[in-house]
This record gives C-alpha cells, structure tokens and sequence, in this order.
C-alpha cells in the first residue's frame, strides 16, 4: 500500500494528465450551439463516463496485462514514455496526437454527442490517465488501497464535472493565454512524474542499474 502522500501524487498526476482546463476550449466550440442544459447533461455524462473507464483501468488493467503476459515494469517504462510524450506536448502548449488526431477533432464537430466520444474518451480518460492509473493502482492489493486510489478517481471526475459545468465562464475569465500557461505548468508535472515512470521501470527490469544507489 502506498503512502498517504502518494495518493496526493497520484491525484495531482492524473489532474495533470487529464487536464480539464486544457479541454474547455474544445467543450466550449462542440457545445456552443447548444442550451444551457444541454450543456449541463454532456458535462454530467462526460464526468461519469471518465468516472467509469479509470474504475475499469484500476480494477481490470493487472488480468489484461497477466492475459497479454506484459509485465508490470515493462508497462511502467512504457506508459512512462507516453505520458512523457504528452507532457512534453503539453510544455509547448500544442495539440497532443496521444489524445487525439486533428481529423477526429474536426470529426467530433459532426457528432451529436459529444460527452463520451471525444470528450470522455480519448480526450480525458485516454491512455495517459489509463497507463497512470494501472501503474499507481497496482502497487498495492488491499481493499484499502483500492478504495483509496477508488477515491482519488472519483475527486478526479468531481474536477472534471466543475471545470466543464464553469467552462464558458472560464475561458472567458482566463482566456487562450491563461489556459496555456495552466497547460504548460501541468505538462511540467506531468513530465517529471514520467521520468519517474521510466525510472522505477528501468530500475525493476534491469537491477544493477540501482546497484550504485544509496
């Protein structure tokens, strides 16, 4: 079991591999021609949606890789890179292709719901914040523990339900140029919780690289 500041790692991690912020804009132009209320629903089904996949992620992720025989610090140094990836994108404040292509963008203004595909997934729920959830969720085993990064998901999806319920009011509030230097902070995160990734990966499948550490 992980150590109560751990969890607060994980919860700032996945706040800033999900980035809600970063989000609003695009929620903002799928939802523009629609009411108040319509609004309302599609930010109430995408929280719950992303509620749903990262429980399936914590509870499902550790059988699917035993069922492709990958193993955990394989996964770790892997989903490291990606999130890394990410981050990196996030520092220069550019559209991430991890999340999602400019051709499913410009295919989502088609779409006439909008909560789950694109926003809950792949935009906030994507393989980021999966690869996250399965590497942090599966360094303990007790009911505690799931019960806790279970906690950590659902303070995620709350974020993610108040960032899309006031997303008109912040965009206009911050403006592009706010919600960038947000982006970039959180890439920053992200980036440094990648390295991290790799590391420990790195360390488990080759011990005598932590054979010089204190």
């Amino acid at each position: 079991m992980m150590l109560w500041n751990e969890y607060l790692q994980l919860l700032v991690g996945l706040v800033a591999v999900v980035n809600p912020i970063g989000v609003i804009p695009l929620f903002v132009a799928l939802s523009i021609n629609r009411t108040a209320e319509d609004r309302r629903h599609i930010a109430v089904v995408c929280a719950v949606s992303v509620l749903v996949v990262l429980l399936i992620a914590l509870l499902a992720g550790e059988p699917i890789l035993q069922f492709f025989g990958i193993g955990l610090p394989a996964f770790r140094v892997a989903g490291g890179l990606l999130v890394l990836m990410m981050g990196m994108s996030m520092l220069h404040a550019s559209n991430d292709r991890a999340r999602h292509t400019p051709e499913e963008q410009a295919e989502s203004f088609e779409k006439e719901s909008i909560a789950v595909v694109p926003l809950a997934i792949p935009l906030l729920s994507g393989p980021g914040a999966i690869s996250t959830i399965i590497v942090y969720g599966h360094s303990g085993h007790s009911w505690q523990h799931y019960l806790l990064v279970g906690s950590v998901i659902l303070s995620l999806s709350l974020l993610v339900l108040a960032a899309l319920l006031a997303a008109p009011k912040i965009a206009d509030v911050m403006g592009r140029t706010g919600m960038n230097v947000v982006t970039r902070v959180m890439g920053l995160f992200l980036a440094s919780i990648a390295v991290e990734f790799i590391a420990k990966g790195l360390g488990q499948l080759f011990p005598v690289l932590l054979s010089g550490l204190p």
